[in-house]
């Protein structure tokens, strides 16, 4: 349909231009927003999976039945789960 020429660095510029622009306008416009919605699902996930997995930290909240049957498909995010949870934290962690 178009056909594009490459006129060498020319062509490079405008599409690192065009790149640009649009940085800036994700980060004026959508990255506050972005990271709110990744953190608000960082914090469902906890959830889910405390809710789910909380045998594992002595914290029985959903019977056993049902902790197993969801096993199979938590148990690929269990380490990270662990390590997040068991992270270190600091007065900085809340602010960012």
């Amino acid at each position: 349909m178009f056909s594009k020429k490459k006129n060498g660095g020319e062509g490079e510029k405008k599409a690192g231009l065009g790149t640009i622009l649009k940085g800036v306008l994700y980060g004026m416009a959508s990255h506050g927003n972005v990271t709110a919605a990744l953190r608000t699902r960082m914090h469902l996930e906890h959830l889910f999976m405390f809710i789910t997995l909380g045998d594992m930290l002595g914290i029985p909240v959903l019977p056993p039945y049902y902790s197993l049957r969801i096993l199979p498909y938590a148990v690929p995010n269990i380490e990270s789960w662990k390590q997040r949870v068991f992270r270190e934290r600091d007065f900085t962690d809340a602010i960012y």
